[in-house]
């Protein structure tokens, strides 16, 4: 899918969608393949303010260059484009995981780190303290389930092509503070 034709779908789920800067050029393809993309993958920022969250995932920080995703997705509902193309936001995961992505199957446990996220899932970045204690607003969960569900309808994708990091990582605990299982119900309602 084309830069554009992400904006589009976005919009055309019914989300406030926010372009910041030059987000349609803004990546990390030199530093390896985008594509074939499979998924999207959902993360919690571990930040609190919602322009500070949208430039660290814009600008990245000193051990971790950006774009950190390509969509934040801020408290209050909105999604704000900071990349497109390759993004440091997956990291290496579970091959096995990648296959059940593909083929849109139960998910196994992820107990190894060896295949490129990077290159495979588009990701959205939201806005949370990721401690189990900050709250995820209404309008915010509604914005992961319609971004998420926009992604897949462009690729004719159902809700088992949507993961969290914490089902590709070994060790990540990301979302944390609802379940990937009920955001992927949420995501399959939607999509019907």
């Amino acid at each position: 899918m084309s830069a554009s034709s992400f904006l589009k779908a976005l919009k055309a789920e019914g989300l406030t969608v926010v372009e910041v800067g030059d987000w349609r050029d803004h990546n990390r393809n030199h530093q390896g393949p985008w594509g074939p993309v499979h998924g999207v993958m959902i993360h919690h920022t571990v930040t609190k303010g919602s322009a500070r969250t949208v430039d660290i995932c814009r600008e990245g920080h000193e051990d971790l260059p950006g774009p950190l995703c390509h969509g934040v997705v801020t408290k209050d509902g909105k999604v704000h484009l900071v990349g497109y193309g390759r993004a440091n936001h997956a990291g290496l995961g579970d091959d096995d995981v990648l296959r059940a992505v593909i083929a849109e199957k139960a998910l196994p446990r992820d107990n190894e780190a060896g295949t490129d996220g990077n290159r495979h899932f588009y990701g959205f970045e939201c806005e949370n303290l990721g401690d189990g204690d900050d709250p995820w607003p209404a309008a915010q969960l509604e914005a992961i389930e319609r971004a998420a569900a926009a992604v897949c309808r462009h690729h004719g994708w159902n809700e088992r092509s949507v993961i969290g990091h914490l089902e590709w990582q070994p060790g990540k605990v990301d979302p944390r503070g609802f379940t990937m299982a009920s955001m992927r119900e949420r995501i399959r309602d939607r999509l019907k």
